[in-house]
């Protein structure tokens, strides 16, 4: 799945993905084996692929979470992989107080 440029994903099944390595796939249903952040040039974009994830039998792993400057969204695929889905808006990030 092409998702830009610069940024590919493979899909792929448990008899493929095996044949990558030698050591044993990772049971993500009870352990995480990594976390997969995505960035959205909006939060209507970051809220449609969560929708699209959730639609395919993805679960919302936690509520949003808003830092004022940035929206997260966290879902977990289908095979447990968690996913954070992110819009950040860089002229709503604090300013840093200079020390007096």
């Amino acid at each position: 799945m092409v998702w830009s440029k610069h940024i590919f994903v493979m899909l792929l099944t448990y008899e493929k993905f095996a044949s990558f390595t030698t050591k044993p796939i990772a049971d993500t249903q009870s352990n995480i084996a990594g976390l997969f952040s995505l960035s959205f040039e909006s939060i209507d974009q970051m809220n449609a692929v969560m929708a699209n994830g959730l639609h395919a039998g993805g679960k919302e792993a936690s509520e949003m979470k808003d830092y004022g400057f940035m929206q997260q969204r966290t879902i977990e695929d289908f095979d447990g992989h968690t996913w954070e889905l992110f819009y950040m808006d860089m002229t709503k990030i604090p300013e840093e107080k200079s020390a007096q």
